[in-house]
């Protein structure tokens, strides 16, 4: 199957806000840096998100639908335990009857990678050398301009892993393009993972075990894959991928805020407040519990005082006690 639509619709995408751009900024570099090559790429990005906002909505509702779900997943494995099969069966059922759908968390991610691979086979062909300028609906000019293009001296379509050969062609300095480049693969590693980690605390973490595995995945997986992958994306690729984190970022918190995370419910076995021990605040109808009476202290009876008015008994002289009769 052929990608020429992909690669023509990213040119033809990247060349109008190239255009809108250059009219705007400087067509000089800035800081070493062509600025309008460099926002046309960002708002691809935007354009991209733009088109795929109702998909990521999908996927935030779709994701709360299997956190709601993940109690009565939890009592097939436990009902179907030893029989894959019919789990497998018994778990369809439920996310169809419930229309929940496991695949739509990753959607959004595998709908953006033409975008990526276009955008890759884009700036991969800028070369001054290049014989075919005008693939793709380009224009001479517009081709030596973006092959031209640098970010902080370094061209948009160079690589951390460059050869010597190729940064000449460019006339692009080896130390200057590693730098840029590895910055940036360090960036775009970092907000790979946060991207992912936002996700996860805001949702938690599945139940299922293949869910668990797949948010593994992509917190940890994806990060470490790109300290490699990340060698070979020009400056400009890797530029997009940055763009689309931040976007990401942002477009999650918005998200998470408008549709909040369900509560998951309190586990069981929690100390839970009984009639039989009420509230600090009074008994079982709001009114003060009954203080015990108190006991009498175990000490001997004491001698009670004198009467008021009664005269005053000698101790000397104190009466004595009647005789015993008979």
């Amino acid at each position: 199957m052929s990608l020429d639509w992909i690669y023509y619709a990213i040119s033809w995408i990247l060349l109008t806000w190239h255009s809108a751009w250059d009219a705007i900024v400087s067509a000089e570099a800035v800081i070493g840096t062509n600025w309008s090559w460099i926002l046309a790429i960002v708002f691809l990005v935007v354009t991209v998100r733009v088109i795929l906002f109702p998909v990521f909505v999908k996927q935030i509702k779709s994701q709360r639908a299997m956190q709601a779900l993940q109690p009565k997943v939890k009592e097939l494995q436990e009902k179907h335990k030893g029989d894959r099969e019919t789990l497998q069966k018994e778990m369809m059922e439920l996310y169809r009857k419930e229309k929940a759908n496991p695949l739509m968390g990753c959607l959004p991610m595998f709908l953006q990678i033409p975008v990526f691979l276009g955008l890759f086979h884009t700036l991969k062909r800028l070369n001054p050398g290049n014989s075919q300028k005008t693939l793709y609906g380009w224009t001479v000019d517009q081709f030596n301009s973006a092959s031209s293009a640098k970010l902080f001296t370094a061209p948009l379509s160079g690589r951390f892993g460059s050869t010597a050969d190729e940064l000449a062609r460019l006339g692009a300095n080896s130390g200057t393009v590693k730098l840029v480049a590895g910055v940036l693969v360090l960036i775009m590693i970092a907000t790979t993972y946060l991207t992912s980690r936002q996700m996860i605390l805001k949702t938690g973490w599945a139940e299922d075990p293949q869910q668990r595995m797949v948010q593994r995945l992509m917190l940890y997986g994806i990060p470490v894959s790109l300290l490699v992958s990340g060698s070979i994306f020009p400056i400009g690729v890797i530029i997009y991928w940055v763009t689309n984190n931040l976007f990401t970022l942002g477009q999650q918190q918005w998200v998470l805020r408008k549709f909040p995370p369900l509560v998951p419910p309190k586990k069981a076995g929690a100390p839970a407040r009984t009639t039989a021990q009420p509230a600090k605040t009074g008994g079982l109808l709001g009114r003060k519990p009954a203080q015990p009476a108190a006991k009498a202290p175990a000490t001997a009876p004491k001698v009670a005082g004198p009467k008021p008015g009664a005269k005053p008994t000698n101790p000397k002289k104190g009466s004595r006690p009647a005789k015993r009769q008979g």
